[in-house]
C-alpha cells in the first residue's frame, strides 16, 4: 500500500529520549526529514534508524531554521513536528483520507494535547489550542525571529480533528527550565527589534494572561494544581521577560 505524499519534518536538539517514539508515529508518511541543531547526544544516530534524511544545521534563528527545514521536503504537503510530539492514528488516517481527494485548503491547524509528565492539561487554553502544523510548503512560512515566530500563509486555512500528543515537559522542574530559556529569548527579541516595554505593560500582560485568560475565561483551575501552576507561570513569563529585557539595556549602557 502506497504511503500518502506527506513529508514529516522534525526539528531536534539533544532529543535522544524522545526522537524514536516521535519518528515511529510518523512511519505512515512517505518521507521523514530530521533537521538537527548540532546535538551532543545520540539523537542523529537514533533518527538514522528511521530515515536517511538527517541534516545537521545550527539554529541561530527559529523562524529561519524552520523555513529552511520545510524547504528540504520532497513532497508539497508538510507536517511539522517537534521531537516531543506524537502523531495519533486518528490524525494519520484523517490526513491520508484528505489527500485521497482534493484538499479545499492550503493550510490546516491540528489540535494538540499538552502534557506535564502524565497529566493532560485540558483547560486554561491548553486544549485544543490548534496549531498550524500541516500545509503546502510553498504557501506557508514563519516570521524569521528567534522565539515564538508568527506563521504566515497566503492560502485558506482548514481545521483537522485528529490530535497531536505533546509531551511538552517531563515534570515541573523541566517546565521551569524551559521558562527560563524562553524568557531569555523573548527578552532578546524585544531588545533586538527595538520594542519598548514598560513595567506597567508587563504587569498588565501578566495579569491578563494569568487571571483573566487562563483562570477565569478558560477555567485552568479545572486542571487542579497543574492548571493553577501553568496559569501563574504564564503570568511570570511576562515579568521575567521584562526583567531580563531591562537588564540587557543596562548592560548595553554600561559597556
Amino acid at each position: 500500500m502506497d504511503k500518502p505524499p506527506v513529508s514529516v519534518v522534525v526539528i531536534t536538539k539533544n532529543e535522544e529520549e524522545n526522537i524514536a517514539e516521535c519518528l515511529k508515529s510518523a512511519g505512515w508518511a512517505d518521507e521523514i526529514i530530521v533537521v538537527d541543531d548540532e546535538s551532543a547526544d545520540a539523537t542523529r544516530e537514533i533518527a538514522a534508524g528511521y530515515t536517511d534524511k538527517v541534516f545537521i544545521r545550527k539554529m541561530a534563528n527559529e523562524g529561519r531554521h524552520r523555513n529552511w527545514a520545510y524547504a528540504q521536503a520532497s513532497n508539497d504537503w508538510v507536517l511539522s513536528l517537534d521531537a516531543d510530539e506524537r502523531i495519533t492514528k486518528g490524525l494519520a488516517d484523517e490526513i491520508t483520507d484528505l489527500l485521497k481527494g482534493a484538499p479545499e485548503n492550503k493550510v490546516y491547524t491540528i489540535p494538540r494535547r499538552n502534557y506535564i509528565g502524565d497529566h493532560w492539561l485540558r483547560y486554561g487554553g491548553e486544549y485544543p489550542a490548534p496549531q498550524t502544523k500541516f500545509f503546502l510548503k510553498n504557501e506557508f512560512r514563519y516570521e524569521e525571529v528567534e522565539v515564538h515566530p508568527r506563521a504566515f500563509s497566503d492560502g485558506s486555512c482548514g481545521h483537522l480533528k485528529g490530535d497531536i500528543v505533546h509531551y511538552s515537559h517531563k515534570d515541573i522542574a523541566d517546565y521551569l527550565h524551559s521558562l527560563n530559556s524562553q524568557t531569555t529569548l523573548e527578552a532578546r527579541k524585544w531588545y533586538r527589534t527595538g520594542r519598548r516595554m514598560s513595567l506597567g505593560h508587563a504587569v498588565w500582560r501578566a495579569l491578563d494572561r494569568c487571571f483573566y485568560r487562563r483562570l477565569l475565561r478558560k477555567k485552568a483551575y479545572k486542571d487542579g494544581i497543574y492548571g493553577l501552576a501553568v496559569a501563574v507561570f504564564s503570568g511570570l513569563y511576562q515579568i521575567v521577560s521584562y526583567l531580563k529585557y531591562r537588564e540587557m539595556f543596562r548592560q548595553d549602557k554600561g559597556s
